[in-house]
């Protein structure tokens, strides 16, 4: 499997950020970490052996990136205040630095002129930040595939509430979304993928929520839930992904 390795600063959040990619071509596919983690989680955790098919196929290539959650949904003692500024510096950061970075690859790469969007993919919290990456902004991202997520902000704020936090929970800002936002049009012409189990460690009520609200909005997203037997953790991540990415590439 190809690979690169990438490190530069970044305007946005003043500091140096890490970057790594797989493959050679294809859907551009943006890893989010889980909790805290790192670029090389998606290497680490073998989540790379999942989408070798794909990627070797030169059907997909995945970049994964740095998380901030240390910073900000994680420093549950920091001041709520600067920690949801910080993460929607992040949030900044994917849509003005890292998406072009991934589309000017994806154009170089495939022989493209433009191509239209990025498949935002997660686990645990990397799948709360990928879905929020989705609905935040579906003229950059036209595919989602959420493992295991928590659809609202309150996980990492508590009952705090700013404009910033509303923006970055997406029970929330999908509920007070009007049915004939523009957005909608956008999302059905997309392709959303959602899971969750109801196994050990596993919080689908969010999920459960999500879908409700997608419903009664009109926006199409496959919500998957799978079984009691289903835990929160890696070994069912595998099976998900290799299940549902034949549906966000073919």
């Amino acid at each position: 499997m190809e690979t690169q390795y990438f490190k530069e600063y970044s305007p946005t959040l003043q500091r140096d950020m890490e970057i790594k990619v797989y493959g050679r071509a294809g859907r551009p596919v943006l890893f989010i970490p889980c909790q805290n983690g790192r670029f090389y989680d998606f290497e680490n955790f073998r989540m790379d052996e999942v989408w070798r098919p794909w990627i070797d196929a030169g059907k997909a290539f995945v970049v994964s990136i740095d998380t901030l959650d240390g910073e900000t949904w994680s420093n549950k003692d920091g001041d709520p205040i600067w920690r949801s500024w910080r993460h929607e510096q992040w949030m900044q950061y994917i849509f003005n630095e890292v998406t072009p970075f991934v589309r000017g690859l994806a154009n170089a790469r495939n022989g493209w002129t433009g191509y239209p969007g990025l498949i935002a993919f997660g686990c645990s919290l990397g799948a709360t930040h990928a879905a929020n990456l989705y609905f935040r902004r579906p003229d950059l991202f036209d595919g989602l595939l959420a493992l295991s997520g928590i659809y609202t902000a309150s996980y990492g704020f508590g009952g705090y509430m700013d404009e910033k936090v509303y923006l970055n929970s997406p029970v929330d800002y999908l509920a007070g979304m009007p049915k004939d936002h523009p957005y909608i049009e956008q999302y059905n012409r997309h392709r959303g993928i959602v899971v969750v189990g109801q196994g050990e460690w596993e919080e689908p009520e969010t999920t459960y929520r999500l879908r409700d609200i997608c419903a009664e909005k009109g926006i199409n997203l496959w919500v998957d839930i799978w079984g009691r037997d289903v835990k929160h953790d890696w070994d069912w991540w595998y099976k998900q992904a290799a299940y549902h990415a034949p549906h966000l590439l073919d």
